[in-house]
């Protein structure tokens, strides 16, 4: 199998009738780590530096949810639905344990998933994300489009505003960070349609109007992490997981937004390999 996020391949699997591609990559064995992404990505919006860090010590595979990218059928508008079809594909793939790594809109799939399917659960990761009903998160659309705006006359890709500070150093991550999404350079993914993007912001402004009363049902290992800063999940819901979360620990980034995993990548990938192989 492929050993760089880099070259590895794009394949498809059938899941009750639509196709769901995926990349997998690392050693093969074991419980696999699965990969749920944020609001607006594609299996290339994943931090290669991330996935690779994972795959020294893990199968890990990252995937288009239902009507993302190169995946078909119609985005769900609820995240309730968008934890079945991430359980439908986790089938698919025949795995009947796995770990859990969700960023940002991932993250409340994952929370979503462990609820509903304890049993295929082993541990989980949170990372740039929030409980149902959490501080902010119904503000996704107007933190979207604030940074759309300040993008074009800055010159800037909207990640510069909404995953990292405005500090000089969170700058430069930024700088560095959208370099190396452009490491790979063939068998690209498919980039969301605006029907997608509709449709995720609709499930997360809904899951903001939520209620996490639940989540002290939920008896898995959590690592969650963010950046102290963090514009798009306000960093205070990191530390409402974890204390809502009755076997949660947290790891919060100095001088980070949102995309604080990949500012300080090296890292968070030591602390996410220490917490799945404890």
């Amino acid at each position: 199998m492929s050993t760089t996020f880099e070259n590895a391949a794009t394949k498809s699997v059938d899941v009750n009738g639509t196709k769901f591609v995926f990349r997998e990559l690392g050693k093969k064995g074991g419980v696999p780590v699965v990969l749920l992404h944020h609001l607006t990505a594609v299996l290339d919006d994943w931090d290669p530096r991330v996935v690779d860090g994972l795959a020294t010590a893990h199968h890990v595979i990252a995937f288009d949810n239902r009507g993302v990218g190169g995946s078909g059928g119609a985005t769900p508008k609820t995240v309730e639905e968008m934890a079945r079809d991430a359980v439908a594909f986790i089938g698919a793939l025949g795995f009947s344990k796995v770990d859990l790594f969700g960023f940002s809109l991932g993250g409340f799939v994952s929370q979503v998933v462990a609820q509903q399917q304890p049993g295929l659960v082993r541990k989980i990761i949170l990372a740039g994300t929030g409980p149902a009903g959490g501080e902010g998160i119904v503000n996704v659309g107007a933190v979207l489009q604030d940074a759309f705006g300040r993008a074009g006359p800055a010159n800037k890709h909207p990640k510069h505003f909404l995953f990292f500070t405005q500090s000089s150093n969170g700058q430069a991550a930024a700088d560095a960070f959208l370099g190396r999404l452009k490491e790979r350079t063939g068998d690209l993914d498919t980039a969301v349609s605006n029907e997608t993007v509709q449709a995720q912001i609709a499930a997360i402004q809904a899951w903001g109007r939520g209620d996490a009363a639940a989540l002290g049902k939920v008896q898995h290992p959590v690592l969650v992490a963010n950046g102290d800063r963090d514009v798009m999940v306000p960093t205070f819901n990191s530390f409402e997981l974890a204390r809502r979360l009755p076997n949660a620990q947290l790891s919060i980034f100095p001088d980070a937004g949102h995309g604080g995993i990949f500012q300080h990548h090296a890292a968070f990938v030591q602390e996410a390999l220490t917490f799945l192989q404890q």
